[in-house]
């Protein structure tokens, strides 16, 4: 299935950290955090400004970026668990 966000949202995959354990501290999945990174899969048009002219949207399909552990909707689309965030939510892009 294809999906295209609306107006300044950004469909993103979250991406798992490598899994370190020190001293054998195992931690369980109830108590782990969200990833930070994801990996943008999809991003809307852009927005409106205050003039009426659309502001294009800054990140661009597959750039890394670093979202916030409680930020966007999780949704699951074809089997795949992603988010839909604006992105005012995202603090930043990796490179």
């Amino acid at each position: 299935m294809k999906v295209r966000p609306l107006s300044d949202r950004v469909l993103i995959k979250r991406i798992e950290e490598d899994e370190q354990m020190m001293g054998g501290i195992i931690i369980p999945d109830t108590a782990k955090s969200k990833p930070l990174q994801a990996e943008v899969i999809a991003v809307g048009p852009g927005n409106l400004n205050d003039d009426g002219e659309w502001v294009a949207i800054e990140v661009k399909v597959g750039d890394r970026v670093l979202v916030g552990e409680y930020a966007g909707t999780d949704v699951e689309i074809d089997g795949e668990t992603c988010a839909i965030i604006r992105q005012d939510d995202i603090m930043g892009i990796l490179e």
